[in-house]
């Protein structure tokens, strides 16, 4: 076996591309890999959610889909069980769910959303609007909006 060296794919908050994939969702993907830069079939994104935003109920043929919150409450709702889901949570979508998130907080609900395989999903977030991120977005994505003063 050949040594290789692999060099890795860096990215920050600043390079990431951010759509609305209908002009009337309430919630907005930042996309930080998919296929074409990982290499890879998959997609990851952050899916930010406005106050009371929602996915619409949706369902993928193959791919595992799993959420993990970063920042803000929601609401988890799979094959019609819901639960309550915060910072920290994370919830594994298998193929076939149905499913949605919804934001139930007083501030934007935060999840990062990786998608195994793509099944066209990255495609489905560029076909969309893009959509600038707000300050506030880029203090949750570069973590600045837990840091401590000293």
């Amino acid at each position: 076996m050949k040594n290789q060296c692999v060099i890795p794919v860096i990215k920050s908050p600043k390079d990431y591309q951010a759509f609305r994939i209908s002009p009337g969702d309430t919630n907005r993907l930042a996309i930080i890999f998919d296929p074409v830069i990982a290499n890879v079939s998959l997609t990851v994104c952050v899916e930010i959610f406005d106050v009371g935003g929602k996915t619409p109920p949706n369902r993928h043929q193959f791919a595992v889909e799993m959420f993990f919150v970063l920042k803000g409450t929601g609401q988890a709702t799979c094959d019609g069980k819901t639960v309550s889901i915060q910072p920290g949570d994370s919830l594994l979508v298998p193929p076939t769910g149905t499913h949605l998130i919804e934001n139930t907080g007083s501030g934007r609900l935060y999840t990062l959303c990786i998608m195994v395989p793509n099944e066209n999903f990255v495609e489905l977030i560029r076909s969309g609007t893009p959509v600038e991120l707000d300050e506030e977005d880029m203090r949750v994505l570069g973590r600045s909006d837990v840091l401590v003063p000293c």
